[in-house]
């Protein structure tokens, strides 16, 4: 195995690992490196000490989280947010896209948005994030 340090046209850097240099030049050949920022398929090597992973050694990835562990992480993130945002349900696409126009004052808000909605918002440069959890309404 080897990592790269690569740059997309855009001039973004990230890391990634290969089986080989010339397992790098297929995928690339074949568009299938992409940036991890913008998508861009445009990407050379940057400028870089190449890191050779040793067959006898074992990289060491950080152990995933223990699903115990990440509900715990889930439950406090939802009180945070249910204690210092204003649940708007339905209305979130619109409040959200009101405060982004200026036509309300700014508030931290949460709610639900179907598909398209949220897909409209991100296109029109509206900052949203999706929640990792169902509001509490819609849970059994």
């Amino acid at each position: 195995m080897i990592k790269f340090t690569l740059r997309c046209s855009h001039s973004h850097e990230f890391e990634s690992w290969f089986q080989s240099g010339s397992a790098f030049d297929a995928l690339k050949a074949r568009d299938m490196v992409a940036c991890p920022v913008c998508g861009s398929t445009e990407v050379e090597k940057a400028l870089m000490a190449p890191s050779v992973a040793k067959a006898t050694e074992k990289t060491t990835a950080k152990p995933p989280a223990k699903p115990d562990d990440m509900a715990d992480k889930i439950r406090r993130l939802r009180a945070e947010i249910e204690a210092r945002s204003d649940y708007v349900g339905t209305r979130f696409a619109s409040e959200a896209r009101a405060m982004y126009l200026g036509d309300i004052p700014d508030r931290a808000i949460y709610g639900e948005a179907r598909p398209e909605e949220a897909k409209a918002l991100i296109d029109d440069g509206v900052p949203v994030l999706p929640l990792p959890f169902v509001p509490r309404g819609k849970t059994n």
